[in-house]
């Protein structure tokens, strides 16, 4: 495969920021009087923080109490506190293979992509002291939340690549449904069942394996 591009996600792929954000949105559901489990917590990876803040208030049997200002208002709550949180990242907290992946597709002149509905993408990666190994770090302000594919064919197209010859990397069922909708090989990390289910072409335990991936040298 003559790869033109490398389409990342972020949490669950370049780094665990899963803890942090379940600790910020279940301290916001007790706020307003919601519990939430980390079973539940699984089926907000990989979308957008005002649609996670949606499926908490349904969750509740609340979804009709708040008016769109509350609704910003929650969500900038539970955003403030988890980027308290994230004060503790340091380039450690990269998972396993993933900065050497950066620097071989680097050497190679293959662009890296960072394709995440977080918003908070560039301050992660600056703590995680990845920035520069990114050529694109796409702002999702304004575009569908996956599994629309609509943030990988942006960041395909920011750095002029043929969707066809890109390579999306994903953990959450969502996104692997994203980068598949975008024409593009998905690669999945975690459990293969659920991830093949959503039309991953190749599911890796971790990150580890993946970048002792065959893929890279084809």
């Amino acid at each position: 495969m003559n790869i033109q591009a490398v389409l990342f996600d972020l949490d669950g792929v370049i780094t665990d920021t899963a803890e942090h954000h379940f600790i910020a949105w279940k301290q916001m559901a007790e706020s307003i009087g919601i519990t939430i489990d980390r079973e539940f917590n699984e089926s907000l990876k990989g979308i957008s923080r005002m649609e996670s803040l949606e499926r908490i208030l349904v969750h509740g049997g609340v979804q009709d109490k708040y008016t769109d200002e509350d609704k910003a208002r929650l969500a900038q709550e539970k955003n403030d506190h988890y980027v308290s949180l994230l004060s503790d990242l340091t380039p450690d907290h990269t998972y396993p293979g993933i900065r050497e992946l950066l620097l071989y597709l680097q050497e190679r002149n293959i662009p890296a992509i960072v394709a995440s509905a977080s918003k908070n993408a560039p301050k992660i990666l600056n703590s995680l002291d990845l920035t520069e190994l990114f050529k694109v770090i796409v702002n999702p302000e304004g575009i569908p939340g996956k599994p629309s594919p609509d943030i990988f064919l942006s960041g395909a197209a920011a750095v002029g690549a043929d969707p066809a010859a890109c390579v999306g990397i994903e953990d959450a069922q969502a996104g692997i449904e994203a980068i598949k909708a975008a024409g593009m090989y998905a690669i999945g990390i975690g459990d293969a069942n659920l991830l093949k289910q959503s039309g991953a072409d190749v599911v890796y335990p971790s990150t580890k394996e993946m970048f002792e991936s065959p893929i890279w040298k084809s």
